[in-house]
């Protein structure tokens, strides 16, 4: 992959907010989805600090459930974090590997048709991740 783009907008081409989800770097020792969280980049800023450049990302985090992918999908599920001090982070954008494509766990009942696609994750609150998306994120989503 030579190039992606993480787009955070307040109003994506006129319309609604975009905020991108992305696969954290939290453990370079450890392979695939096991060294690695699922965010949603709220905003990208950037400061100097003693002449040194610091990219940066704030965050809201989803927390993996379980241990393995889910028997039945083979998808890793997360759910998002509760309110809290650890529900959000300044996280370096060098740790951020790429992005991610979350599915919403749907219940049996029909979504009223007011919810639209920019209304999914505050909707909902458990996910899979999606490694079917590309190659790419099936190599990491193991």
């Amino acid at each position: 992959m030579k190039r992606e783009y993480i787009r955070v907008s307040p109003k994506w081409r006129n319309g609604h907010p975009r905020k991108d989800c992305v696969f954290v770097i939290t453990d370079p020792n450890a392979h695939g989805m096991r060294g690695m969280d699922i965010a949603q980049v709220l905003t990208f800023f950037s400061f100097r600090l003693r002449g040194v450049y610091y990219p940066c990302a704030i965050v809201r985090w989803f927390n993996r459930v379980g241990d393995a992918p889910d028997d039945d999908t083979g998808m890793w599920m997360v759910k998002s974090s509760s309110t809290g001090d650890h529900a959000f982070a300044v996280i370096h954008v060098d740790t951020i590997f790429r992005s991610a494509h979350l599915i919403p766990v749907y219940g049996t009942d029909p979504l009223p048709s007011v919810i639209k696609p920019h209304h999914v994750l505050e909707i909902f609150t458990l996910f899979y991740v999606n490694k079917y998306a590309d190659h790419h994120a099936f190599e990491i989503a193991c």
